[in-house]
């Protein structure tokens, strides 16, 4: 029994040698908090004054895990997370005994369920829809449902080889956002929007102008159908992309054409655009050149300046305006935008959709300009709320990134995301998968559009783009809901010549 002893004996030995490492460790940090200058906390409570810092990065963690409700947080609440990981999986997204959601809050869409809705046999599909009818290559989109501008280098590589392919097998379009174009968008054989964003991202020469040649190698693949100019999006209003450092590696600075390892800043806005002629000047080039549809993407401040910008093309004639505008709420996201521009700046995506899509039929241009909605739609009552608003087309990108695995951990910005979805550090994105995301990211679209259609059914009509703004009623401030056509009349479309 020996060996007992002597285990007992090394045992006590070893509680001590840590009992003593840890009092010194204890009596260094006290030193060096108290004789810092920088942190008034840890200076007057030294050692102790440290778990401040540390609970306020747990406080993230355990506010999601534990102590808020299904439908409190922010920016997206559990109960619109779980219902994209349900979809994305493939699963039921019944529910049982009744609806967690507060229908009393004030901008709640209420569907108006028709009193006789369609039977089986009755319901239509949702045809294609032409953008760019003037074009020499228009397009004929497929989907009312599809993926938002996510640019390479703000996510990684497999995330874009996932949606790539998710798209190609769901029939929607991916939008490549202002990163440029990469093979990993190409090989899924999915349709694309190629973005052309302020510092012209891989259709940019030396001093960062528009390179029409580039721009004709990008429009000579099939598989980009469209080009969108990004004037600015809703979490940044005003302020040019953001892609830090640690994100440009080699093979990102190739694809945008510039310097590796160093912060990319994309101007405010473009430089050759300074007015609403110059802007229609840019759109028309760029259609010139790539023989394809070319529109623009905005998050509304005033409605005002657009007036202008419709009357000059009222003065120029309709072949001059975009083929679409995309409008993005002040509510959107990004992987990295200063917080004032992020909370306080532009239009919520609610007031600015309304106004552009009467603004628009205004003018008599319902038919050549499609309107695309972008900005938080994740579910199907936002989809289904922006069509019956006026919206054409949805684009989401949030969402697609939940499809993705996306866990909400707010790390974009750091790359430290722990899914790998917006990291370029080799060991976190081995952890996605592509060829085991694209299927979610297919199911996710199929089960979008699934319902939107269903939403569409209830309320008696055929398929989505039948659904009008007398279809769905907005609670007020007092409870009460008032049908959203009361709100915000629609205005009469022109009688065709």
């Amino acid at each position: 029994m020996d060996w007992i002893g002597i285990a007992l004996q090394a045992l006590a030995a070893l509680f001590i040698l840590a009992v003593g490492l840890g009092v010194l460790l204890v009596a260094v940090l006290f030193v060096l908090d108290r004789t810092q200058r920088g942190d008034a906390i840890r200076r007057n409570y030294p050692v102790i004054g440290r778990f401040r810092h540390l609970f306020t990065t747990l406080g993230e963690f355990f506010r999601q895990y534990f102590f808020a409700m299904d439908r409190e947080e922010l920016p997206f609440n559990r109960a619109q997370r779980n219902w994209v990981y349900a979809a994305a999986e493939g699963r039921s997204n019944t529910l049982a005994f009744g609806s967690t959601r507060l229908t009393s809050t004030p901008g709640t869409p209420i569907f108006m369920n028709a009193a006789f809705p369609p039977l089986d046999d009755q319901y239509g599909t949702t045809a294609p829809l032409v953008i760019g009818p003037h074009c020499p290559t228009p397009y004929a989109a497929p989907s009312v449902f599809n993926i938002s501008g996510m640019s390479y280098g703000a996510i990684s590589r497999p995330a874009v080889r996932a949606l790539a392919h998710g798209a190609r097998m769901a029939g929607i379009w991916m939008n490549t956002g202002e990163g440029g174009l990469s093979l990993y968008h190409l090989e899924g054989g999915c349709d694309i929007v190629f973005q052309i964003g302020t510092a012209k991202y891989g259709v940019r020469d030396a001093a960062g102008n528009l390179d029409d040649e580039k721009l004709r190698a990008v429009a000579a693949h099939d598989q980009v159908r469209m080009f969108e100019i990004k004037l600015s999006q809703g979490a940044k209003p005003g302020k040019g992309g953001i892609l830090p450092a640690d994100k440009v590696t080699p093979e990102i600075a190739e694809i945008r054409g510039i310097p590796e390892a160093e912060d990319s800043l994309s101007p405010n806005r473009h430089r050759e655009a300074g007015s609403w002629g110059e802007l229609l000047d840019l759109i028309a080039h760029v259609r010139a050149v790539t023989g394809k549809p070319t529109g623009i993407k905005t998050c509304l401040g005033s409605l005002d300046p657009w007036e202008a910008f419709f009357a000059e093309i009222d003065r120029r004639g309709p072949e001059s305006a975009p083929d679409f505008i995309t409008v993005d709420g002040g509510e959107g996201g990004t992987g990295a935008a200063p917080m004032p521009l992020m909370d306080l700046v532009g239009m919520p995506l609610r007031e600015a959709l309304v106004r552009i899509v009467d603004l628009r039929d205004r003018h008599g241009l319902h038919d050549r300009i499609r309107v695309v909605a972008s900005g938080k739609l994740v579910n199907p009552g936002d989809v289904a709320w922006a069509i019956c608003a006026g919206a054409d087309f949805v684009t989401n990108a949030r969402g697609f990134m939940f499809s993705l695995g996306c866990i909400q951990a707010l790390k974009c910005n750091r790359n430290t995301c722990p899914t790998g979805v917006t990291t370029h550090d080799p060991r976190l994105q081995a952890g996605l998968v592509a060829e085991e995301k694209d299927r979610r990211v297919a199911a996710y679209a199929r089960t979008i559009i699934g319902e939107v259609e269903m939403i569409a059914h209830s309320v008696g009509v055929a398929e989505p783009r039948l659904m009008r703004r007398r279809h769905v009623r907005l609670v007020q401030e007092d409870g009460r809901s008032v049908p959203m056509n009361e709100i915000s009349p629609s205005v009469p479309r022109p009688e065709p010549a």
